[in-house]
């Protein structure tokens, strides 16, 4: 499997990424355990987790999913040199809002360390805007976070492509280590939150671009396809937006490729935004062995350029 360079960050990583936010929640501890052993046995090497993972759910308070990964990481199935983890800080963890500000990044960082059971961070992301902290404010405490060799690399998450200018700039005034890496919304049916303005940018600046819902929620596999079948799932309250014009439209066309190629269509769909300029590799999830097969097999497949060119014209 060939590894992908992440911008200027030093690091690469396989093309697709494992989903860490059904840790603690969807996938209980054992499942996770088993999920991400069979992951890296493939191949694989990059995690994405938060700290605010999964503090939506009933009696959790976040850190979950940090939680997990450590505790795996220390079972040493695979040696922690060998895994590039992927979290983030800035989400709501009881405040009542996010926040970018030095002294509570400065902290959130210790408790991410804790629960992960290590002594760095691979990439840390900033992961919602805020627009009470300047940029030069988060930049300085992630500046002292790589000095002190806690954090290996930076990036951010849900920034537009004005935002990200704008980081950019707030770095080069002050001499402080700009954001190498992005991770935006992008898949089959959301495709504005990357393309344009923030695609050409990253291309052009060398950022690298984990994007994430590459099964938009799950919608993508196929299992969801009129009002009610996401009824009793844990996402299933999101599929109503998708099943539109649009949506139908890129299940006709992913049930083609399907048809033609016999990969099951998360694959394909998670296959088409690997392959889409300006990405590095897109994150998705697993709860299941055969969930995590249409992964492992997304970054082993190239699809044709007429694959390509029907799904392209799905979804836009």
């Amino acid at each position: 499997m060939q590894m992908r360079p992440l911008g200027r960050t030093g690091l690469s990583i396989a093309p697709v990424v494992f989903g860490g936010n059904v840790f603690g929640w969807t996938a209980d501890e054992k499942t996770s355990f088993a999920l991400l052993d069979a992951f890296f046995d493939a191949g694989y090497n990059t995690i994405d987790t938060a700290d605010v993972y999964s503090s939506w759910v009933e009696g959790h308070k976040g850190g979950e999913s940090e939680t997990i990964i450590g505790k795996w990481l220390r079972q040493g199935h695979v040696a922690r040199d060998k895994v590039i983890i992927v979290t983030k800080v800035g989400s709501d963890m009881g405040l009542g809002h996010v926040c970018l500000k030095k002294d509570y990044i400065l902290k959130a960082v210790e408790d991410s360390l804790r629960r992960l059971g290590t002594d760095y961070i691979d990439l840390y992301l900033s992961h919602w805007p805020d627009a009470e902290t300047p940029y030069e404010e988060t930049l300085s405490a992630f500046a002292e976070l790589k000095q002190q060799g806690k954090i290996r690399a930076i990036g951010c998450s849900n920034l537009s492509g004005e935002q990200l200018a704008t980081s950019f700039k707030a770095a080069e005034t002050t001499g402080l280590p700009r954001y190498d890496v992005i991770q935006p919304e992008y898949n089959l049916y959301t495709r504005d939150k990357f393309e344009g303005p923030l695609a050409d940018l990253c291309i052009a600046q060398d950022i690298g671009v984990i994007s994430y819902y590459a099964l938009a929620a799950g919608f993508l596999t196929g299992k969801y396809r009129k009002p009610g079948d996401g009824e009793g799932k844990a996402r299933g309250y999101r599929m109503d937006g998708y099943l539109n014009d649009r949506g139908l439209a890129v299940l006709a066309a992913l049930d083609k490729v399907c048809a033609d190629t016999g990969l099951s269509l998360a694959t394909i769909a998670i296959a088409w935004v690997a392959a889409r300029p300006g990405i590095t590799a897109p994150i998705a999830s697993a709860t299941s062995l055969s969930q995590l097969h249409s992964m492992i097999k997304a970054g082993q497949v190239a699809l044709s350029a007429e694959h390509m060119a029907l799904l392209d014209a799905a979804g836009v």
